[in-house]
């Protein structure tokens, strides 16, 4: 979906997508690609994409650090064992949107799946950023992304609560084994700084409101509260 979203929101040329029959046989290839796309959409998006020569160098600084984190495997490092596989379903378009309901309640089915492939399993065990409905670079209050985070957290714990609670019966039925939970993962994933990772590679517009709060200084360490982080970064970013 989100690079359906390109095309008709962010004016890049279909041509600029990978080819259709285009397959990555590595977790770090298809990272590698993610980011190469991040710098093609700024490229070629014309719709108020930059504000200043200032605002368009922090733009691009940013997509040439992710690039590079891409390029030397630092984005996929913690699942290095999943490199080469196993690539589960994936659907980008799942959300509580897309869910129906009967009467009592019950899910009765999940709708929308045109947006289904097979993805690194990072994607899987991020959990969901749909708890809060609304994304966290579109959060309405005037706390921004700290504040999305912050009840994000909150909203997480009752997620996790609730997976366990089914992961548990699951496995007592034979229906799931130990290492097989999500919940521990997810959790991880959300403690680590690995959602961020694998939110801002999928979603290319959520890239500026995202990378310097909570990619950047995570691998390239802190910066002069006095220097803008991207005069600190450009040595870094060739």
């Amino acid at each position: 979906m989100p690079m359906n979203e390109l095309i008709r929101l962010g004016s890049l040329p279909q041509a600029c997508l990978p080819g259709l029959d285009t397959t990555f046989d590595s977790t770090s290839l298809y990272f590698k690609s993610l980011a190469e796309l991040h710098m093609t959409h700024l490229m070629n998006q014309r719709n108020d994409a930059v504000d200043s020569a200032d605002d368009c160098r922090h733009k691009f600084v940013a997509r040439c650090l992710f690039r590079k984190l891409a390029r030397e495997q630092k984005l996929t490092r913690r699942w290095a064992s999943f490199e080469h596989s196993p690539f589960k379903l994936w659907c980008d378009d799942f959300r509580p949107g897309n869910v129906l309901l009967n009467k009592e309640s019950k899910i009765a089915a999940v709708v929308d799946w045109k947006f289904t492939y097979a993805a690194p399993v990072e994607f899987t065990y991020v959990p969901p950023w749909w708890l809060l409905i609304e994304k966290p670079e579109y959060w309405p209050t005037d706390g921004g992304l700290e504040d999305w985070c912050r009840e994000y957290e909150c909203r997480l714990q009752t997620f996790l609560r609730a997976l366990i609670n089914r992961e548990d019966k699951a496995i007592k039925k034979s229906q799931l084994k130990e290492d097989q939970r999500l919940s521990g993962p997810m959790q991880e994933s959300w403690e680590s700084g690995d959602f961020w990772i694998a939110y801002i590679a999928r979603n290319n517009f959520a890239f500026d409101a995202t990378y310097w709060q909570k990619i950047d200084s995570r691998f390239f360490g802190p910066t002069s509260v006095l220097i803008p982080p991207m005069h600190g970064r450009k040595d870094l970013s060739t």
